[in-house]
Formats: structure tokens, C-alpha cells, sequence
């Protein structure tokens, strides 16, 4: 059995979410490695620079789709208590943001979880 995994573009998956701020650091964290920020170990690593971890980067992200979900949330309340000052196409916006970044954040796991099934299946 021939496993090919596609290369995940973090800093691309983070723009399209709407987390561009995360997209960002994971661009700045790749460049400080000495790594391309669009092709994964596509370039090499320069000596003494510390690296990012995926779990940092992972973290990151997930901190801020729940920031998101927690300014939807508030927003969908101001609103719902009649609030002049928040819009309801503000928070139309906050919601979908929210909804697409935790889309983005289960395709990730689902990716995540598909890879060790793969290498748990495979044999020695």
C-alpha cells in the first residue's frame, strides 16, 4: 500500500478561515525556519533558528476560532437585546467567520486523524 500525503498549507488554510493574523505568524515562523511559506520543507532549515511546532501553530489557531465564536456570540446577544451600536450585517459577519474557521479547524483534525489511521495501518 502506497500512502502519498498531500502537503497542508497552514498559512493558506489560516487566510481562507479568515484568521489572517495566524496566517501571518505561521508565514513569519516558516520564513524564520528557513522554510518556504507556501510548499512545506521546501526549502531547508538554517542552523540556530528555533522552529515553530505544530502544536503552537495548531493552538494558535484554535484560540482564535474561539475568539471568533465568542465575538459571534456576543454580537448575536447585543442584538438579540436591541443594541444600537452593533449591526445585524456586523454580526452576520462574525457568524460566518466563526463558522468557516471552525470548518477549517475540523477539516484539519479530520486530516489529523486520517494520517494516523494511515500510519497505524500500515505494515512493518
Amino acid at each position: 500500500m502506497d500512502v502519498k500525503l498531500k502537503p497542508f498549507n497552514f498559512a493558506e488554510a489560516a487566510t481562507r478561515a479568515g484568521m489572517p493574523q495566524v496566517a501571518q505568524r505561521v508565514r513569519d515562523s516558516a520564513q524564520a525556519a528557513g522554510l518556504s511559506a507556501g510548499v512545506p520543507g521546501a526549502a531547508g532549515r538554517t542552523q540556530g533558528v528555533d522552529r515553530t511546532e505544530f502544536s503552537q501553530v495548531f493552538t494558535q489557531a484554535l484560540r482564535g476560532v474561539s475568539n471568533q465564536q465568542t465575538t459571534a456570540s456576543s454580537l448575536q446577544r447585543e442584538v438579540a437585546l436591541d443594541n444600537p451600536t452593533v449591526s445585524i450585517e456586523q454580526t452576520m459577519v462574525a457568524m460566518q467567520k466563526a463558522q468557516i474557521g471552525f470548518q477549517a479547524a475540523v477539516q484539519v483534525r479530520n486530516k489529523l486523524v486520517q494520517a494516523y489511521s494511515d500510519i497505524m495501518n500500515m505494515q512493518v
